[in-house]
């Protein structure tokens, strides 16, 4: 095992956080036990494969890791791993695959997201824009069709990352209920299990197009649910950010305190309410954190006002842009916070997003990051 680093959250006693960080070039896995340095594993899991999504399950009796890795060769598949890293399994046949009769083939696995009512289900969001469900904890998927074959989506335009489902939000309280957000058809909504789907963009803009307020086509980058209030949602937009308070059916301007509006990721504190994060870029044509400097935005009232949270976080001149899932909090309490960037940083903070170290550099480009207690 090898340290690069030691900041990251504080935790009670000898519990242990997992910190999965998914890059350009394979899959590096971090654990600290207690108080210790964090320790990450020698090479990365998955080497040379681009990992854009993973996710951290740990509704069962021991934590499931699932990768959604794309191998230039080999093309996509979703790993899964019951040992919390260590050894990985990958289905004899492929986890996610179109039907032959969609005329579609996979380039990636964008989300994988577990079910937050349904022990066993999993969602997968991909590249073209779709929506796989597995009842087996992510081992294999079905297509959900009623959403593949939207009216709308002939008119559904890829953005510049590619056409992507990107966000899924399960309620707690509703297994039927789901939002979902695609790069650029916006935000859908179902209420009845996945069998029919709504646009969900009433007031966020889309101010590249003709008519910046359509129904649907927005380029939402990234969404999360409130902590205490679940029909809360912000929204990070491709220029905007906005919160919902009634599950996306209307969305109001939160960003008007924040230096820019454009930004990919956006985070919800997973005990407190109101409390949410977000890391600002200059523009879409300038891609750099907003003014050239390394700073991460609290608000903690919901978006009336937003505070810069830079203490231990690089001070000079900073170009490292943070990507829509490669910021995250985990379950502890206080919230342990994490980002990682272009420029292969990774830092953390143990105080809910108050002070920050780095505990990783030099890796490839910093796909996604996720993290979460698992003992």
């Amino acid at each position: 095992m090898a340290t690069l680093g030691n900041g990251a959250p504080e935790v009670i006693g000898m519990t242990e956080v997992l910190l999965a960080v998914g890059t350009r070039k394979g899959l590096f896995l971090g654990r600290r036990l207690g108080r210790r340095p964090w320790e990450f594993d020698e090479s990365p899991y998955f080497n040379a494969q681009a990992v854009y999504s993973v996710a951290i399950d740990t509704r069962g009796p021991r934590p499931r890791l699932l990768a959604g890795g794309d191998s230039a060769h080999w093309g996509p598949s979703v790993f899964h791993s019951d040992d919390l890293g260590r050894t990985w399994t990958e289905p004899p046949r492929p986890a996610v695959r179109f039907p032959k009769d969609t005329g579609a083939s996979l380039e990636r696995v964008w989300q994988l997201h577990p079910a937050a009512a349904e022990p066993d289900v999993v969602y997968a969001g991909t590249e073209p824009a779709a929506l796989y469900r597995s009842v087996d904890r992510g081992e294999s998927f079905e297509l959900v069709r009623p959403l593949w074959e939207h009216p709308s989506r002939s008119r559904w335009v890829p953005g510049g990352g590619g056409e992507g489902l990107h966000t899924v939000l399960t309620d707690a309280r509703d297994k039927a209920a789901l939002t979902v957000a695609v790069s650029t058809a916006g935000v859908f909504r179902t209420t009845d299990g996945g069998a029919s789907w709504a646009p969900s963009n009433s007031g966020v803009a889309a101010v590249f197009l003709p008519d910046p307020n359509p129904e649907f086509g927005q380029c939402v980058h990234k969404v999360a649910r409130d902590a205490a209030d679940p029909d809360r949602l912000y929204l990070q937009n491709h220029w905007g950010v906005y919160r919902s308070d009634d599950a996306g059916a209307h969305w109001s301007d939160i960003g008007a305190d924040l230096p820019s509006t454009f930004g990919f990721a956006v985070a919800a504190h997973p005990h407190r309410g109101d409390t949410a994060y977000v890391f600002p870029i200059n523009a879409d044509s300038d891609r750099v954190p907003a003014d050239r400097r390394c700073r991460v935005f609290r608000t903690a009232d919901a978006g009336k006002s937003w505070e810069p949270r830079s203490r231990g976080l690089p001070t000079g001149d900073h170009y490292g842009t943070v990507l829509r899932d490669a910021l995250c909090t985990d379950d502890a309490d206080p919230a342990g916070v994490y980002f990682g960037n272009r420029n292969g940083e990774v830092f953390a903070s143990a105080d809910d997003g108050d002070s920050w170290q780095q505990v990783a550099a030099h890796l490839p480009d910093v796909l996604c990051v996720r993290a979460a207690l698992v003992g």
